[in-house]
């Protein structure tokens, strides 16, 4: 049954004339089947330069936001519409709007882990991978301010001397992981060294070896001559590293950091969704407009 949904997946996506793109912490069934997987800045670039006339994000809501706000043009759909994410419900654009009039000529720096009408509010947007690139950009200001997201910030705030303030907003996944359960798996597996994503807290990120992006990580255990791993993200991310690393090991920092909105989508939901072209994301205009020159200026500053 799993092999003919596939295999109808598969036709769809040529008849359609579409691209499958899954974020890294995807289900197992849903990376195997995707033309492309990454994280939100790689998946940021491939929305933007696809030919492609639809676009099936496997993600959450913001992730197929910024995709329909770079592609007014294309159809973007997202195959679970009840895939949100807590971190991004934890801001709104009246938050953002009242932090500008706080804060006049602070630039904020938004990561795309957000809602299209924050991103329209806000100065650029970032992501795990360049926040501290795009921090930088804005040489005439010494001070930014950052949301949703406290812990990028807080990272961020330890790689450039500008003053980061920040949103009290956090993943759960990450921003739950603990000292003891960390330390306990570099118990059990002394021989591995412990990567962590810049959403932990500062207190988990002083325990690691690397604190990188998913794709970071990724390109990190490949390149590394090292065998072993405990890796502080969400454990979606654990399959691609096997499965491009058949011969290293590795381990979840927690069996708590499972995102249950990553995980909803199942091949039955990607066929429903290529068949009848159905959940389609949709950015108002007016708001798209706004949220497009905040994604734009962090793709010229990454590029």
């Amino acid at each position: 049954m799993t092999s003919n949904i596939a295999h109808r997946i598969v036709q769809l996506k040529r008849d359609r004339k579409a691209i499958l793109l899954a974020h890294n912490y995807q289900p197992p069934h849903i990376q195997d089947l995707a033309d492309i997987t990454g994280d939100s800045l790689e998946l940021s670039r491939e929305a933007a330069n696809t030919d492609a006339e639809v676009i099936v994000f496997c993600g959450v809501e913001f992730m197929a936001e910024t995709a329909a706000i770079l592609n007014p043009n294309k159809t973007v759909l997202l195959p679970r519409l009840d895939a949100g994410c807590p971190m991004a419900d934890m801001i709104t654009a009246a938050d953002v709007a009242a932090v500008r009039a706080q804060h006049p000529g602070v630039p904020i720096v938004t990561y795309v882990n957000s809602t299209a009408t924050v991103k329209a509010e806000s100065t650029v947007c970032c992501t795990s991978a360049n926040s501290i690139q795009v921090v930088e950009s804005f040489r005439d200001s010494d001070t930014v301010y950052m949301a949703p997201d406290q812990n990028l910030a807080k990272y961020t705030a330890r790689h450039t001397k500008k003053k980061v303030l920040h949103w009290e907003g956090y993943c759960p996944i990450h921003h739950h992981l603990t000292v003891e359960e960390v330390r306990a798996q570099q118990e059990a597996h002394p021989e591995a060294i412990f990567l962590a994503h810049p959403e932990c807290p500062p207190e988990i990120l002083d325990l690691a070896h690397e604190v990188t992006s998913t794709s970071g990580m990724i390109r990190f255990v490949k390149e590394s001559s090292r065998k072993s791993f405990i890796i502080g993200t969400e454990r979606g991310i654990l399959y691609s590293m096997k499965k491009m690393n058949p011969h290293k090991e590795f381990y979840g920092a927690s069996p708590r950091m499972v995102c249950a909105d990553m995980a909803k989508t199942s091949l039955e939901d990607v066929l429903r969704a290529l068949e009848t072209l159905e959940p389609r994301i949709q950015v108002p205009e007016e708001v798209r407009i706004r949220a497009l020159k905040a994604v734009e200026m962090m793709l010229r500053i990454s590029s």
